[in-house]
């Protein structure tokens, strides 16, 4: 692709501002520099393209003929640059981008979605799974959803909006006292393998060693086959809510709280309406969604 010749831009706006406004002291104002900058712009340009652009005295400028084809070439280039960034900026403003953690995306987000956009049908929500610390600076996204006790980073304001609890699910033809978990096939998830430890130190329950162990590599995986009959895991219960109200699965040691919690993450004070009502949205769902049963702990057991 060639490369193209173009005069300095800087001195393209300054001979645009004053051909549409007609005094160099509006074209200044405009631009935020002054008087004298407008002028020593409009001469460079005149010497880049070798011809007069203005003509008269100094307190009554006006546009020479190739000042006028100019001027007139500028004015519907700057207006179409105008438009698309003002096209652009309506869009962003209507769209968030979103990061948030797989299977709360599958299993709660996306789900609920649609009372979204009945509530703000001008608004659209781009939802894209991710993991990893919240880096607004790095990362293409607009907001973020995670599970943890607290969100540090500068400069980021963090809302907690829904809290987690967990426990142990299965296929109803896998259900059983305490004593069976250890006679069933544990499940676990490669990136949380300490899931069941800290089941057992939330519960205070003790639960034997497992005669087998399946790992996988994502919760979402897990849970289908827990659902599958494959095994029991330990599940946030927000994920698995809907099915253990379907009977899909079954929750018979409860769920427990944990420390941590869903945090909906943004850069602090955003001033886009879409964050807020997003923000929002998010909380109202959170105080609808169903309480989970109550775990068994060790006092009880």
């Amino acid at each position: 692709m060639p490369k193209r010749n173009l005069p300095p831009l800087t001195a393209l706006r300054a001979f645009e501002a004053f051909a549409r406004l007609g005094r160099m002291s509006l074209a200044a104002d405009e631009l935020c520099v002054t008087h004298g900058a407008i002028s020593r712009q409009v001469r460079s340009l005149e010497r880049e393209c070798g011809v007069r652009l203005t003509q008269g005295p100094r307190n009554n400028l006006r546009l020479t003929d190739g000042g006028l084809r100019l001027a007139a070439s500028l004015g519907a280039a700057f207006d179409g640059i105008e438009r698309s960034f003002q096209s652009l900026r309506a869009t962003a403003d209507r769209e968030l981008h979103v990061s948030c953690v797989g299977t709360l995306a599958m299993r709660w987000l996306i789900p609920r979605l649609a009372g979204f956009h009945a509530l703000h049908p001008g608004l659209s929500i781009r939802v894209t799974e991710a993991y990893g610390p919240v880096d607004f600076g790095r990362d293409q996204f607009d907001a973020a959803i995670r599970l943890a006790e607290s969100i540090p980073g500068e400069g980021l304001e963090a809302t907690a909006f829904l809290d987690n609890f967990h426990g142990p699910v299965m296929a109803p033809s896998l259900a059983g006292d305490l004593a069976h978990l250890a006679r069933v096939p544990r499940l676990h998830t490669r990136p949380h393998r300490q899931a069941w430890a800290e089941w057992s130190q939330h519960t205070r329950l003790a639960v034997g060693e497992a005669t087998e162990h399946r790992e996988y590599e994502h919760l979402f995986y897990m849970l289908e086959a827990a659902v599958a009959g494959l095994g029991v895991g330990v599940s946030p219960w927000i994920y698995v809510a809907a099915d253990v109200a379907s009977g899909r699965l079954s929750a018979p040691f409860g769920f427990v709280r944990t420390p941590a919690r869903f945090h909906f993450v943004a850069p602090q004070a955003s001033p886009r309406p879409v964050v807020g009502a997003f923000r929002d949205w998010l909380i109202e769902e959170a105080r609808a969604a169903p309480a989970p049963p109550s775990a068994i702990l060790a006092e009880f057991a």
